[in-house]
């Protein structure tokens, strides 16, 4: 069995971390009803004693007390061992020069250490997931620190990191500044990227509770649904943030279902990369999640499951604002949960696959995954994963916005005045995102256009 160590940086990233550990565990007891610690549980859980007492192969990182104090007082307290944490109680001001270089040089030893520590634990280490957000300054900063430290310490372990992007009404002035430093770092020194945009949860949450109020029949958001989960793992009482964060935790624990549980057609997490990253820098993979929530109606027909395949390709679906059937698919990866036959994931790809445009040279880019146990609540569930360009109107949005401030130099001395930060980091991080889009239009530009084959050799006698 292999395993994988979540780190959590920032305020964001260690709430959406706190969400997908209750959800993970609430999944994980509602499979194994006594309550034995197991093969499902060993992917994200170590054995610590006689008892059956669990901990977590996590590492979480914040320069503020805040957040991991409300996990220290919540339901989950007793799952994290104290070493595990690493605080400061300053915090980074929204300045990724703070992050990334003070805090990233103060904390570097302790940090390495704890990564060591949680890998040494892990008998078949195949992935760490990153956590955190752009806008901020420790989640960019520090965040984006952890990852090239990932790197150079554990350069053949997966690195796939879920990023959070701010909107663009975002109450924090130098989130464009943060979010373009922190993509430089990204594009260099991750695996894969999971983007998730903060106004398509935002979208999501309100489009779901406008569902659950319009008073239809059937239109009941159950408990345990990826938008309400009940009891929360920060505390009792649900937070308004806690909606959004459990849409981004779903995202977690479909990613990781075959790495917990069992199915006929398991899917490696090394595989993804493996699978849908034809260019080392084009590693972004946009998500999307269907059903997002459970109506009152749990078992879905059969018919139903038709539909799911067709949501995953709506941007509605998606956790960030693109349509992706107007831009071009590189790869596609499919992660079905459920009681789903093979045969159905074959019809509907077939079916499907006429109305997606994939690049020439890889029109059976699809890369699928089952696994037999759904999310609780649903009968079925599905994850969708596409390398496809629509990623470019993001980046182009955050590069404008970068642009308004940088073409002022406002804000700038803040940044500058920080040990080890330069104006060069500005101007190699926005000709690195730059870079980035142009290399995605350069692959718009051949959608309509017919590749020719490559010419056969001669082959001598």
């Amino acid at each position: 069995m292999t395993q994988s160590v979540v780190v959590q940086v920032g305020q964001c990233g260690n709430q959406v971390g706190c969400r997908f550990w209750d959800l993970a565990l609430r999944e994980h007891s509602h499979v194994n009803k006594k309550g034995i610690y197991d093969e499902a549980l060993s992917s994200f859980f170590r054995n610590v004693d006689s008892r059956l007492m669990s901990s977590l192969q996590a590492v979480l990182v914040d320069m503020e007390e805040g957040v991991v104090n409300e996990i220290l007082q919540g339901p989950l307290r007793e799952l994290f061992d104290s070493t595990q944490l690493i605080t400061d109680v300053s915090g980074s001001g929204n300045n990724w020069a703070v992050g990334h270089w003070t805090y990233g040089s103060a904390y570097r030893e302790q940090i390495v250490d704890q990564l060591r520590r949680a890998a040494e634990h892990c008998d078949c280490l195949q992935c760490f997931f990153l956590i955190h957000s752009m806008g901020g300054g420790t989640g960019s900063g520090l965040g984006t620190c952890v990852l090239k430290l990932l790197e150079e310490e554990f350069p053949e372990v997966c690195r796939i990191v879920t990023s959070v992007y701010p909107s663009a009404e975002d109450d924090v002035v130098t989130s464009p500044y943060n979010s373009v430093l922190a993509m430089r770092e990204l594009t260099e020194h991750a695996d894969c990227v999971l983007p998730v945009e903060n106004q398509s949860l935002v979208d999501i949450v309100n489009k779901i509770k406008h569902m659950s109020h319009s008073g239809k029949p059937g239109s009941v958001i159950k408990k345990d649904s990826a938008i309400i989960s009940g009891q929360g793992g920060v505390s009792g009482a649900e937070k308004p943030f806690d909606a959004m964060n459990n849409i981004v935790a779903n995202l977690l624990l479909n990613i990781t279902s075959s790495a917990r549980f069992e199915g006929s057609l398991n899917m490696d997490l090394n595989e993804i990369a493996m699978n849908l990253v034809p260019f080392p820098r084009l590693h972004y993979l946009v998500p999307s999640l269907t059903p997002l929530y459970t109506l009152a109606d749990v078992n879905i027909p059969t018919r139903r499951l038709d539909q799911m395949f067709t949501d995953a390709f709506s941007k509605d679906h998606q956790l960030i604002r693109a349509d992706p059937k107007h831009s071009l698919y590189l790869a596609c990866a499919l992660m079905v949960r459920g009681n789903v036959q093979v045969s159905d994931l074959r019809r509907n790809i077939e079916r499907l696959k006429p109305m997606l445009p994939f690049v020439s040279w890889n029109q059976e880019g699809w890369k699928t995954g089952l696994c037999s146990v759904p999310p609780v609540g649903h009968s079925h569930s599905l994850l969708a994963l596409a390398n496809n360009t629509c990623v470019k109107s993001t980046f182009m949005e955050l590069r404008d916005r970068f642009t308004k401030l940088y073409r002022k130099k406002a804000h700038m001395h803040h940044y500058l005045h920080v040990d080890g930060m330069e104006q060069g980091c500005f101007t190699e991080a926005i000709s690195s995102l730059s870079s980035l889009i142009e290399e995605y239009s350069q692959l718009d530009a051949t959608k309509d256009r017919p590749m020719p084959d490559a010419a056969r050799l001669n082959i001598a006698t």
